[in-house]
């Protein structure tokens, strides 16, 4: 996202993006934003805001409406940034956005998350056993820092065969490159991102070149191994080597963020409702129910933009071909025209279609797999630490865009 311009002064602004007492907790505001109108106008963000379940629904489905990528400026700044943001699926509409997903969609259907699910929980429940040793020694321990960050790039490493020495780079270089989606993310978040993104770019391109002459059992191997896509309308090559690379820094991405963001978040949202742990913790039936809820109640990923490709409106608001709109994933996620008592955590709450994993033809295609490293997250927590509690207050991270913790201090008893 660039940089919005100033609001022209004596603008009523429905929030700041920036400001602390918003980010501890934007619900109540965007409440009152939905009460109002299912469609804002926003100068800070330079973008208007869907509110409403509804509205934002037709932001991530409507056919006028897509991902247009506008490359980082200056260009010759952001060179790597740009590639795997131009090869992105998730930044391609149409014929480019269909042929991609098919190769990607039939690479993850040769059975990768059966096939990684043993590991998932094996790895949660090694982590969570090794945090409740620290918090046996310490009296504490982070859950951020000792599961939830190291989980979902472990996962993300197996399922690209990446080798062991170079997993512990993943991290970094998703965090670092998705600090470009905040608001005014600043030249030195800009530069650290372009170098993250060259860093990811060389090692990808390093591990398919081995992947091309020793496939293994993962999906990169499978991703060089689709194709040639030649039947039906959706017909083409295989996949060239900057969309594999593309297609695993989304996966890095939004795989790892989003993932350990449900944790943490989800994982606070337990401890600040002692009585809804109390029921997971005593009904694992519960599980499946409660990785929905958590991922609902406090979203990982509060806002998603569209382009129009022609004129077209959201809920009677106006959006020009070629004027983006945004929409607050968070503010849908508690709307009563949808959920019943929306700002109730319920582990059991039955429906629950809320829209965490995006919508129509981005539906993410790793929904599967984030699943299960949650599920088995809270069945390592249940298993482990049954009396968990709250350490110390968390700190948030300053983000609006991708909302989660630094830090999530536990302890037992």
């Amino acid at each position: 996202m660039r940089p919005p311009p100033p609001p022209p002064e004596g603008t009523l602004i429905p929030f700041d993006p920036r400001d602390a007492d918003f980010l501890t907790d934007p619900y109540p505001t965007f409440a009152a934003l939905r009460a109002l109108g299912p469609v804002h106008d926003h100068p800070v963000l330079g973008v208007p805001v869907a509110v409403s379940h509804a509205a934002c629904s037709e932001v991530l489905r409507g056919r006028d409406l897509g991902r247009i990528w506008v490359d980082a400026e200056p260009l010759a700044e952001f060179p790597a940034f740009n590639l795997l943001h131009r090869n992105s699926l998730l930044e391609r509409e149409g014929p480019p956005h269909d042929r991609l997903r098919r190769l990607v969609a039939g690479a993850f259907n040769r059975g990768h998350t059966a096939r990684l699910e043993p590991r998932v929980r094996a790895l949660a429940g090694g982590l969570v056993t090794t945090l409740a040793e620290r918090i046996g020694t310490d009296g504490s321990a982070d859950l951020i820092a000792g599961v939830a960050a190291v989980l979902p790039v472990e996962v993300i490493a197996e399922l690209l065969g990446v080798p062991e020495p170079e997993r512990s780079a993943l991290r970094g270089w998703s965090n670092t490159i998705v600090r470009m989606y905040e608001p005014d993310p600043g030249p030195v978040r800009r530069a650290a991102a372009e170098r993250a993104s060259a860093e990811f770019v060389e090692a990808l391109r390093g591990l398919a070149a081995h992947r091309r002459r020793r496939p293994g059992d993962d999906l990169l191997s499978d991703l060089l191994d689709a194709g040639p896509d030649t039947d039906g309308p959706l017909g083409g090559p295989r996949i060239s080597d900057d969309e594999l690379v593309g297609t695993a820094a989304l996966l890095l991405m939004a795989g790892h963020e989003a993932t350990v963001n449900v944790i943490g978040n989800g994982v606070l949202a337990l401890l600040r409702h002692p009585e809804q742990w109390r029921r997971l913790r005593d009904d694992p039936a519960l599980d499946a129910t409660a990785v929905e809820e958590l991922i609902r109640y406090d979203p990982p990923l509060q806002l998603f933009e569209r382009t129009a490709v022609a004129d077209t409106t959201v809920a009677g608001h106006p959006v020009p071909a070629g004027t983006k709109i945004a929409a607050l994933l968070g503010a849908a996620a508690r709307d009563p025209a949808v959920f019943t008592r929306p700002d109730e955590f319920d582990v059991a709450r039955r429906p629950n279609a809320h829209l965490g994993f995006g919508a129509g033809v981005h539906y993410c295609l790793g929904a599967p797999l984030a699943r299960v490293e949650v599920a088995a997250t809270l069945d390592a927590l249940r298993a482990t630490l049954p009396d968990m509690r709250l350490a110390a207050e968390p700190p948030r991270h300053p983000n609006f865009v991708m909302r989660g913790l630094r830090e999530l201090r536990l302890a037992s008893g």
